[in-house]
């Protein structure tokens, strides 16, 4: 694994290098914030793969898959859905031609509401490239065989992308995208045959996992697993349709057909990519099911004991009490039984106090079960060896490229919608991006305390359950008013701007509030068993459409800008 770490930390150095070389070339904002408008399609395409694919799909879509099988597709398949519809929206969007989402809210909407969606905005966006932070940190871990905590690593990784951002904003990130871009696609590919057949073929996912891994909505969706599995749906279409990572790469495009086009080869390669990691992450749980399961009832037993709520003492007889449980369930099969059994009488069985208990590291994170499957498929021969290496590193490209991709976004809201909007719209163009550069590295910094604030207090960090809250309140808050701007002429600025804030209101209150003031209503991970995107969504529609429909019509000069008069 060193060789691994050596080579992974080699292509860190020759990107540092290359994006030292294409930040001398920035004179501008444009030039910053959209690469001068200048992307070709090759160009477009892959940073749009970047722009989606990231550690919300190796690592949260991943941890999803192991733990649910086939039916975690219902999670990537809003965003495929959502990519279908902004096609038809891809050259209106550039020939519109400015920076941030904002721009296209404060024309529909007002002053206010550019405001406002540049604070829900902020908000979602930091909370994605905090995770980015984390991913990287797992990977750092598994390459080293332990030996770099996922905290150093997870460090490491926030400097890299903080660097390469604060370096060439928008023409690091693009130029930075196509070789990463290249990578993920490569390695997916590559790497599928060879971890089906280190599982031991095709039939090795049915006989090593439960039913419900083949179901079309699987039990671990929660109370309700079709309103889960639907609501996933929902997050990730939300989101896809109002990112403004991908209106920024509209906007940086050459020609509004050039945007189009690249929209239409973005899904194929989406659908193809999504698709792939979950196939290797549950080929890769059918291979190390036992080691999942005992992580999993370790991480219960541990928090039990940590909240006073299990003595000690009976560690050890509780895990062999759940590990039992499962296999009364069919959550594990009898051979698989016995194996866990025994691996968590030898991890719990020396422990006898709450410190021992605390330190027991048992099992594989769910969360790590893509970086898994690159560790088995290196020990597959020279070829082996050369795939782990490339599904390694396609881990770390995603890493990069979102984490790029969304702390540029954040930033370039401050700079345009509240900086320049409200404070200085004649600053000199250079002050701006050293200006931005700065607001990157803050916003970076506060990304990884998101993420190191945790870490300290010990509490459980969940890739899975960071990427929901930040698609929930993106796309609750931002997207209904936006696709309304783009589409709805009836729309006005009261209903606009009650959307934004309702919808933001109530993400905040069913993902932070409830939980933390209510536990006793929360029902496996949601208030009441209702996932929060349903009641946010429905209010922030409610309030676009009766707030538009109770209001005055626009005025003709207010729709000019998006709805042209046809010659």
């Amino acid at each position: 694994m060193t060789f691994y770490l050596i080579i992974i930390l080699g292509y860190l150095l020759v990107l540092t290098a290359f994006n030292f070389l294409r930040a001398r070339r920035i004179r501008s904002q444009e030039d910053f914030m959209v690469a001068g408008r200048k992307l070709n399609l090759t160009v477009m395409v892959f940073t749009l793969i970047c722009t989606w694919i990231g550690s919300g799909t190796f690592i949260a879509g991943a941890e999803y898959a192991a733990k649910a099988g086939w039916s975690s597709l219902w999670l990537p398949a809003g965003a495929w859905v959502g990519i279908a519809v902004i096609y038809f929206l891809a050259a209106k969007i550039r020939t519109f031609g400015q920076y941030t989402v904002g721009d296209i809210l404060e024309v529909r909407y007002g002053k206010f509401a550019r405001l406002f969606g540049a604070v829900a905005l902020i908000i979602a966006f930091t909370t994605i490239v905090s995770y980015q932070f984390r991913a990287g940190g797992y990977i750092l871990n598994v390459v080293t065989n332990g030996g770099m905590s996922v905290e150093v690593g997870q460090t490491l990784a926030a400097l890299f992308v903080i660097l390469f951002t604060a370096l060439g904003g928008m023409v690091a990130v693009a130029h930075t995208d196509l070789p990463n871009g290249i990578i993920i696609l490569l390695a997916c590919c590559v790497a599928l045959p060879l971890i089906v057949l280190f599982a031991g073929g095709l039939p090795a996912a049915p006989a090593a996992l439960p039913a419900q891994h083949f179901a079309v909505f699987s039990s671990d969706f929660g109370q309700y697993p079709f309103l889960k599995a639907l609501s996933y749906f929902l997050a990730t279409m939300m989101l896809l349709l109002g990112v403004q990572s991908m209106y920024q790469k509209f906007y940086s495009a050459k020609t509004p057909r050039e945007a189009k086009r690249a929209v239409g080869i973005w899904i194929v390669g989406t659908i193809v990519v999504e698709t792939l990691v979950v196939a290797i992450a549950i080929y890769a749980a059918a291979s190390h099911w036992k080691d999942l399961k005992a992580f999993e009832i370790a991480g219960r037993v541990k928090n039990e004991v940590a909240s006073r709520a299990l003595p000690a003492g009976q560690a050890l007889e509780r895990s062999l009490d759940l590990a039992r449980e499962l296999e009364g369930t069919g959550g594990v099969k009898p051979a698989q039984s016995e194996e866990l059994r025994a691996e968590l009488e030898k991890a719990f069985g020396p422990a006898g106090t709450a410190e021992a208990v605390a330190g027991v590291r048992v099992g594989i994170d769910p969360a790590s079960v893509v970086l898994q499957a690159a560790k088995d498929i290196g020990t597959m021969g020279v070829v082996g060896l050369l795939a782990g290496l490339l599904l390694l590193g396609a881990a770390c490209a995603v890493v990069l490229s979102t984490g790029m991709n969304y702390l540029l976004s954040p930033s370039t809201n401050i700079m345009r919608d509240i900086y320049q909007r409200f404070l200085k719209p004649d600053a000199d163009q250079k002050k701006l991006v050293a200006l931005q550069k700065v607001f990157i590295v803050i916003l970076g910094t506060c990304a990884f305390l998101m993420i190191f604030i945790p870490t300290v207090l010990n509490s459980r960090i969940s890739v899975l359950r960071y990427a929901y809250f930040a698609y929930t309140m993106y796309g609750v808050s931002i997207t209904p008013a936006l696709l309304a701007a783009l589409t709805w002429k009836r729309a006005t600025r009261t209903g606009g701007l009650l959307s934004i804030v309702s919808g933001a209101f109530m993400a905040v209150v069913f993902e932070l509030v409830i939980p933390n003031a209510f536990p006793s209503v929360v029902k496996q991970g949601d208030p009441w068993g209702i996932p929060s995107i349903y009641p946010a969504l429905a209010v922030s529609l409610l309030a676009l459409v009766v707030g538009s429909l109770l209001t005055p019509k626009p005025k003709a000069e207010d729709l000019a800008k998006l709805f042209p008069a046809k010659a």
